[in-house]
């Protein structure tokens, strides 16, 4: 395994991270453009200031942020960048990966390819037996199982692939063991298998944070798997984000009279690959399935070296009102505004990105742009905060 990045850049990485509209998309950008977090931290104020930004940006105190790299190695756990050669490669692909995540755990995440299991976490017994079964069978296949260490069919799934190799993607920092009557399959993770947070250690789960954990899940994840589950379930959003992120969704089908089988009846409907046994799952993925991680160098480093288009300020300041104006409050492809701005994407792209920076846009899924509602002064009339 090739070397990681040094400790200087690796706590820039984690400040720029955690600066203020610093998204997973926008650290991306930053990073090609700069070439590295340390650049991108000093351009900062002056991008946001372009953008509009009324107050200084000041990224992440460094102080602050040393005390919580230090927190996170008391907890025996590891800061693992996206530039680091152990960054899953998988993850890496989708558009708004994490820039940095926290790590517990000896597995090399790297070495097998792995398939995502989610579903109710007030399952049936047949339907935990049914997802322990194709853990099991999946890791005796040579996959690794991800899933988010929740009640039910989380619990089976990683029950089941304990010994071949597990990995759980909790919502709240690294420490936070939730529920906490699986403190003891937690600890059994963390010795034999992998567990991983996006978040600082201490932060307590809260409900934003599981569909942002779902989309780690998906994205580790060669193709996942729904295991009973209602219209209404999280693990229907897991199935989502697998599918934009173009990875197989697969679905257990259930008795139409059983709730808990709404959720993968109707994935089945739409189109997702049913299957009763991991086999089914294997045949899929070594018949049909190109690996997303082809093409991908041992370190991630280089999809952020790249030569980056950086227009002139002349350019920049005859654009930025365009652009504007063809925002909205309602999400609009990025795509969608270069044409009907007729600028050029590079430039639309710097735009957006002193933009976001500023506040007056956010990014969304889907490589999506919409006005911040403090933009157009909304809340004003809906008292939307």
């Amino acid at each position: 395994m090739s070397a990681r990045i040094s400790d200087s850049e690796r706590l820039a990485c984690w400040r720029l991270s955690r600066t203020d509209s610093v998204g997973p998309v926008t650290f991306a950008r930053l990073l090609q453009r700069y070439g590295s977090a340390s650049k991108a931290i000093e351009a900062l104020p002056g991008l946001a200031a372009r953008g509009g930004r009324k107050n200084p940006l000041v990224a992440f105190k460094i102080d602050e942020a040393e005390k919580e790299i230090a927190t996170i190695a008391k907890c025996g756990a590891r800061v693992v960048t996206i530039l680091d050669a152990d960054y899953p490669a998988l993850l890496a692909k989708i558009d708004d990966a994490p820039p940095v995540i926290v790590m517990k755990g000896a597995l090399d995440i790297n070495a097998k390819a792995c398939v995502g299991m989610v579903g109710a976490r007030n399952a049936s017994l047949p339907g935990r037996k049914m997802a322990e079964t194709i853990a099991r069978d999946l890791g005796a296949r040579g996959y690794y199982v991800a899933s988010g260490l929740a009640r039910g069919i989380d619990t089976a799934a990683h029950e089941g692939s304990i010994k071949t190799g597990t990995i759980a993607v909790v919502a709240g920092g690294i420490d936070i063991i939730y529920p906490p009557e699986n403190e003891k399959l937690y600890h059994a993770i963390a010795e034999q298998g992998l567990i991983i947070s996006e978040h600082p250690a201490g932060l307590e789960p809260k409900a934003q944070h599981f569909p942002r954990r779902n989309r780690i899940i998906s994205g580790l994840s060669r193709g996942s798997v729904v295991i009973e589950a209602t219209l209404q379930s999280g693990s229907l959003i897991t199935a989502r984000t697998a599918a934009e992120q173009g990875r197989d969704v697969f679905a257990v089908p259930g008795s139409p009279m059983d709730p808990r089988a709404a959720g993968p009846n109707s994935l089945i409907r739409d189109g997702a690959i049913l299957i009763e046994n991991a086999d089914q799952i294997i045949a899929h993925l070594t018949t049909f399935a190109r690996d997303p991680a082809q093409g991908l160098s041992e370190s991630n480093h280089d999809l952020f070296t790249l030569p980056a288009f950086v227009p002139d300020d002349t350019d920049l300041n005859a654009a930025r009102d365009i652009v504007i104006a063809n925002l909205s409050v309602t999400p609009q492809a990025i795509d969608d505004v270069a044409r009907a701005s007729g600028i050029p994407i590079q430039i639309v792209n710097t735009v957006l990105l002193e933009l976001e920076l500023a506040g007056r846009v956010q990014r969304l899924p889907g490589n999506r742009i919409a006005l911040s509602y403090e933009e157009t002064g909304y809340e004003q009339f809906t008292g939307h905060r």
